[in-house]
Formats: structure tokens, sequence, C-alpha cells
């Protein structure tokens, strides 16, 4: 029984780790894509297309905030603390306050 609770616990541990890496991999896509979306029309001496790479930048911004919203409640469940609860209630606070106002930005721009 002991045995299966730890397997259990690496399990998810590796989907915690999982869910780091690709929020963490989303946004450096995310941020070389805006790089290469600024570069590519500079060196053909045109300007950007400012309101499409902002629209393409913020989408995948919140894909990432929202993973990373899910690995702290993953991440809560393995260990419950008072203290972890407080901490997962501010983090998610915040991103979820960060996150609506990309949406509401996202929104606007597509207008």
């Amino acid at each position: 029984m002991l045995e299966d609770i730890s397997n259990w616990v690496t399990v998810v541990s590796w989907i915690v780790t999982l869910f780091e890496v690709v929020g963490a991999v989303i946004i450096f896509y995310a941020s070389a894509r805006v790089v290469v979306e600024l570069v590519r029309p500079a060196l053909r001496r045109h300007p950007p297309n400012y309101t499409a790479i902002r629209m393409d930048y913020t989408s995948k911004i919140v894909l990432a905030l929202e993973l990373f919203v899910a690995n702290d409640l993953v991440r809560t469940i393995l260990s419950p603390t008072l203290d972890q609860a407080v901490i997962l209630a501010f983090i998610v606070g915040i991103r979820t306050v960060v996150g609506l106002s990309l949406n509401k930005e996202l929104r606007d721009i597509a207008k």
C-alpha cells in the first residue's frame, strides 16, 4: 500500500515537472517568435505588424500562465500544508488577474 502511494507521488512529481517545462518552453518559443517577427520586417525595411505580434505573444503567455497555475495546484496537492495553501492562493490570484487582463487585451486588439 505504501509503495503504491510512493509511486503515485512520483508520477505526480513528474507531472509537476512536465507542467513547468512545457510552460517555460511556451514562453521561450513565444519570445523567440516575437524577436523574429520584429527583426524580419526591419531587414526588409517594412514596419512590423505590432498588433499581430501582440496577439500571438499574449495568447501564448496566457496559455503558459494557465499551465503554471495547474502546476502550483498539483504541487500543493503533493504537500498540502497551510503555508503552501496560502502561497497558492496568492499565486493563483495574481496569475488569474494577469491572465484576465491579458485576455481582455486580446479581445480589445481583435476588435
